[in-house]
């Protein structure tokens, strides 16, 4: 824990350092422009599918950038002689990004609906979306070396992650969709905005939190495969 919480330091550091708070100040600053031009009403009905696909930048692109950064400066293959595990390195990647998560999306779903929605099920979701997104993006870029050979097929690997959204928006609606992990978080998402019953309590908290476990299995033997190994 005294490594993590020493390694989380310093991630936080390396994402200020490189721009990645800019970024997120930008992304703000495009959702503020957007609000003054949206005149819809009931506006907060659409900020869980908004928090969703906003994730989608600040998580799956995000860890995909400093990836990247870690493999240009060589310091990724450097992991490999210093005292911080594989496990260790992703969970301080999701800590890190979660704060810059939660902070980000909690001022834009004030920004949308004001403060009359319950925090608790929103923190929970972000965290919880965030993570499922952060170790989906590692999984997605640990195998390439380049960030050119990377950002086409990002954009098809960010696809399925979404499919969720298309139930939320009342595109197309299908039961199936709640086997999908994003399903989940949106029903916590939406917990902000009206009372859960509490089977819907343990499926977008236990499934939610049980795809967070498989990734970051599956993100631990990436890492032995793609780094560990060469």
């Amino acid at each position: 824990m005294k490594r993590v919480l020493s390694c989380l330091r310093w991630e936080v550091i390396l994402q200020f350092r490189n721009g990645f708070y800019y970024a997120t100040a930008f992304i703000l600053a495009f959702w503020v422009v957007l609000y003054t031009q949206l005149h819809l009403p009931n506006l907060s009905d659409y900020v869980p599918g908004l928090l969703v696909s906003n994730l989608e930048i600040t998580t799956f692109y995000f860890i995909g950038g400093l990836v990247m950064l870690e493999k240009g400066e060589g310091s990724l293959e450097a992991r490999l002689v210093s005292p911080l595990r594989s496990g260790e390195y992703l969970i301080v990647k999701v800590l890190a990004l979660s704060i810059l998560v939660l902070v980000e999306n909690l001022i834009v779903a004030a920004l949308f609906s004001g403060l009359s929605f319950n925090i608790v099920p929103v923190a929970l979701a972000l965290v919880l979306a965030g993570a499922i997104f952060s170790l989906y993006g590692f999984l997605t870029v640990i195998r390439y070396d380049s960030i050119n050979e990377y950002m086409l097929p990002s954009v098809l690997f960010t696809i399925p992650l979404l499919l969720p959204l298309l139930d939320f928006f009342g595109i197309f609606k299908s039961p199936l969709f709640y086997l999908h992990p994003i399903q989940a978080a949106l029903v916590l998402f939406e917990g902000g905005y009206r009372p859960l019953g509490l089977l819907e309590w343990v499926y977008g908290l236990g499934y939610s939190l049980a795809w967070v476990l498989i990734l970051y299995y599956l993100g631990r033997r990436a890492f032995k495969q793609f780094v560990t190994s060469h």
